[in-house]
């Protein structure tokens, strides 16, 4: 799998290095935490037509999962920053299942009409995921 690019730590300042691995450190320690508890969850924000389709899109195929939101348009910014640069995934919704990221509203989406999301719920796996 290819690898996302993404500066080099060894080219950032321990204090820099420091300082990004604090950054609410909160907000990613809650969604870790209800990634481990559900099989699916869905990270957004208040407003956002994106965010408002794929609930309504997991509801309509009957879908169980946690919401998890973090703000409008005009608050919380930055803890929504510290999840894209957690995840790398640079929108919300972000729709984790069994600990995977699997994208937002149009993959999501894909994955409900395929039988993906229902396949990968179906599977006896443990939930894949790293530790924040």
């Amino acid at each position: 799998m290819a690898q996302r690019p993404h500066l080099d730590p060894s080219h950032v300042s321990r204090p820099a290095l420091e300082k990004m691995e604090g950054f609410h450190g909160d907000a990613i320690r809650e969604v870790t935490e209800a990634i481990r508890k559900h099989d699916v969850v869905v990270v957004g924000m208040a407003q956002n037509p994106h965010v408002r389709n794929v609930r309504r899109a997991l509801d309509e195929a009957k879908v169980a999962f946690h919401y998890i939101e973090y703000g409008s348009y005009f608050s919380e910014w930055k803890k929504r920053l510290a999840i894209k640069m957690w995840s790398g995934w640079p929108t919300f919704p972000q729709v984790f299942v069994k600990g995977e990221l699997i994208g937002g509203e149009d993959l999501t989406k894909a994955a409900i009409a395929s039988g993906a999301l229902s396949a990968k719920l179906a599977a006896r796996v443990e939930p894949r995921f790293a530790e924040a």
